[in-house]
């Protein structure tokens, strides 16, 4: 049993906002069965239920990418599990839970899809955003971006990410004291997961820390996305390499053919299937 669901099967994930979300495991991982319009109202429905003295709700995504990761590496499955949630955020997955999982998903919940719809609960509910990660520059015109789009959300701060040591815990605390509702944390697998797993208890005040991956290039308008048509198809991954193929080439090439195994092992990688393994051995 891998250490995510050992965690999942456990009963490790106690936030009250997600007590009976319902999820369904793919490639070893739990991946929650919501749709974009009932993922934002997690969100935003958890800053309301954050527990006093408690920590902020984790979220966070995969994609065949991830899945693979996580099965090759234990340390960042470790880091996955300390998640309250994981959306899908790649159509394999989606595609996969149609074919073999025990619940099949209602779409990609992609975070570039998903910022847009919390910013405008966010505004009509008064709640505050804060932007962490990225660059310096890419992180400013996000930032800009954002207020131009959204003119009436309110966003406590932002900050880069590039940040260790003493400095990275003074930012934390600064965070903290600004309490905004929702921290979106954009630094990248496994980076962004390990603050979150570090973080959260220090960050008392935040409600939700979201994990974001590069959300900030494409809401700064450096990185285009795919046409609509390759992302249902689930062919962005072949778009991402079209623009940037010295450096994913290779990561696809060895990343998905074992995702794509190991998404079609899920029923074998559930908790159910493991724990009937171990009872009979």
């Amino acid at each position: 049993m891998s250490i995510a669901m050992r965690h999942a099967a456990e009963g490790a994930v106690t936030h009250p906002a997600v007590r009976d979300l319902p999820r369904t495991w793919l490639g070893g991982l739990p991946i929650a069965v919501l749709d974009l319009p009932a993922t934002a109202d997690l969100i935003v429905t958890a800053v309301g239920r954050h527990p006093a003295h408690g920590r902020p709700l984790i979220m966070t995504s995969a994609n065949s990418q991830v899945v693979s990761r996580c099965r090759r590496e234990p340390a960042t499955a470790a880091l996955f599990a300390h998640a309250d949630v994981i959306s899908a955020d790649g159509q394999p997955l989606v595609i996969a839970s149609r074919i073999l999982g025990d619940h099949p998903l209602p779409e990609r919940v992609a975070t570039t899809d998903l910022f847009p719809n919390v910013a405008r609960r966010a505004e009509e509910l008064g709640l505050s955003f804060y932007l962490f990660g990225a660059t310096e520059d890419e992180n400013r015109r996000a930032f800009e971006r954002i207020r131009a789009r959204f003119p009436r959300l309110c966003i406590a701060g932002r900050s880069h990410g590039y940040l260790g040591g003493a400095a990275l815990e003074r930012r934390v605390a600064e965070i903290n004291a600004a309490a905004p509702d929702i921290v979106w944390v954009a630094l990248g697998v496994p980076r962004e997961q390990a603050f979150c797993a570090r973080f959260a208890r220090a960050l008392g005040n935040v409600g939700v820390l979201k994990t974001s991956g590069g959300l900030f290039n494409f809401l700064s308008g450096s990185r285009a996305r795919a046409p609509l048509w390759m992302q249902q198809a689930g062919l962005e991954w072949a778009f991402r390499i079209a623009q940037e193929p010295r450096r994913l080439f290779l990561r696809y090439a060895l990343t998905s053919p074992h995702a794509i195994y190991l998404l079609a092992r899920s029923r074998r990688l559930s908790p159910s299937h493991v724990a009937t393994s171990e009872h009979a051995s």
